[in-house]
């Protein structure tokens, strides 16, 4: 009698079907009643079910059987969402529908694999900060070879040379000095307001929008707040998350737990909206296989996150000066997730009503996306120039001399489809409008 020997599966192929079987607890709660459909930024510019939400719920139903037949057409259709959050914020049944997008993303790319690009840029240079500033500091002389002045008002810049890569983009410059070689470091002690806050300038205000961050900086000391900015910062790591990586992703948490464990403080701040919903939101979901220690500190950043308006008017109650009016319009975009993952929104509304010299106005659909969604935007350009076309439309019909944001990734979509019209509208961050004033 012959007997037959089992072999297990290996440990990647059974993690993957426990995966699979988190996901499918996950999508019973969908009811497929099209709430979702009204609120797609995407569905909204292609108007096909399968961009939509209840489209890739239904795709997602049967994911194991379509991942073996056509695991790439799964892929492309996964990659054709902002997770901006909309269809969330707006479920009548509350799906997690951004919890859904991300364990779907992390089992297809646990089939798949990661891109040679992709892996490059996320086990390679996002996990190491000092090679990712000294790649970016090599490029930075170099710009002026590239780039061409596009709009004024925007400070955007075309590159025709390498128009078969970029496209027709507008985009700004790397910044002369980044926010990291000017303050590779910071440690003060609490001044009158009796507060200590960490800070977390995220990789777009650190290497492109340096002025945001040092204008947070400026508002802080203002205040009295003792402020304290760890050297040698990671990514928050949402890149490697929305896109299915979670190696890359878990190692730069880790990494940044230890650097913020270092000293103690009070409040973490950003100026970047989806870098805050990410600590705050995701880094608490996703801690599988963390030690005890390590859940301990990510659930103490949870609660002491906060992004730097919010902490302005929420903790410091900051005494704002009646408007007084001006010739200048400023309006206002929510971006995504500092408004439907974290509630952020009158509080930057009432920074910018109190600018002297101002009148604040409000664009219709403020709190719709602009199209960018980070990898997103290099994806799908043009879906995403159709989405953030309606945004420009928008600012464009409150007639605004200056359009705010709270997140450095819109301030470089805003300023992309602003130029590609030839609007005369600068792009600001609140906390600099703010900052200005002081």
């Amino acid at each position: 009698m012959s007997t037959q020997t089992q072999t297990s599966p290996s440990p990647e192929l059974a993690r993957l079907a426990a995966m699979l079987m988190q996901l499918d607890d996950l999508l019973i709660t969908c009811m497929r009643c099209g709430f979702c459909m009204s609120v797609c930024p995407v569905y909204g510019a292609t108007m096909q079910e399968a961009d939509v939400t209840r489209g890739k719920i239904a795709l997602l139903r049967n994911l194991a059987f379509r991942m073996i037949r056509n695991p790439e057409s799964v892929n492309d259709k996964l990659g054709r969402c902002l997770l901006c959050g909309s269809c969330q914020a707006n479920c009548p049944s509350g799906v997690k529908i951004m919890d859904i997008y991300l364990h779907a993303r992390a089992i297809v790319t646990g089939y798949l694999g990661l891109s040679t690009v992709k892996k490059l840029i996320f086990r390679g240079i996002l996990r190491r900060p000092g090679l990712f500033n000294a790649l970016l500091g090599l490029s930075r002389p170099f710009q002026g070879l590239f780039l061409k002045k596009s709009n004024q008002a925007a400070e955007t810049y075309r590159a025709p040379m390498l128009k078969t890569i970029i496209g027709d983009r507008h985009l700004p410059k790397l910044a002369s000095t980044p926010f990291h070689s000017s303050r590779p470091c910071l440690n003060t002690p609490a001044g009158k307001s009796g507060l200590r806050a960490a800070f977390f300038p995220g990789c777009v205000s650190d290497k492109i929008f340096p002025g945001v961050a040092e204008a947070s900086v400026k508002a802080l000391q203002k205040h009295e707040v003792g402020i304290f900015i760890p050297q040698g910062q990671y990514c928050c790591g949402v890149p490697a998350l929305a896109s299915g990586e979670r190696t890359a992703y878990n190692d730069m948490v880790r990494r940044n737990l230890g650097l913020f464990s270092s000293a103690p403080f009070d409040y973490l701040l950003t100026p970047c909206g989806t870098c805050t919903a990410t600590i705050k939101e995701f880094w608490p979901k996703l801690m599988e296989g963390y030690s005890a220690d390590e859940q301990a500190r990510i659930k103490e950043l949870n609660a002491k996150t906060m992004d730097i308006s919010a902490f302005l008017v929420d903790v410091l109650k900051i005494k704002l000066p009646d408007a007084q009016g001006g010739d200048k319009v400023v309006t206002y975009h929510d971006s995504c997730h500092l408004k439907k993952s974290l509630g952020v929104s009158t509080q930057p509304r009432s920074l910018l009503k109190a600018l002297p010299g101002f009148q604040f106005a409000e664009m219709p659909e403020a709190d719709r996306c602009c199209g960018s969604g980070g990898s997103f935007t290099l994806m799908h350009y043009d879906l995403s120039g159709k989405i953030g076309q309606r945004k420009r439309d928008n600012i464009a019909a409150v007639k605004a001399d200056t359009v705010a944001a709270g997140c450095p990734a819109c301030m470089m979509q805003l300023k992309d489809m602003l130029a590609r019209n030839n609007d005369n509208v600068a792009v600001r961050h609140v906390i600099e409008l703010y900052a200005d004033t002081l």
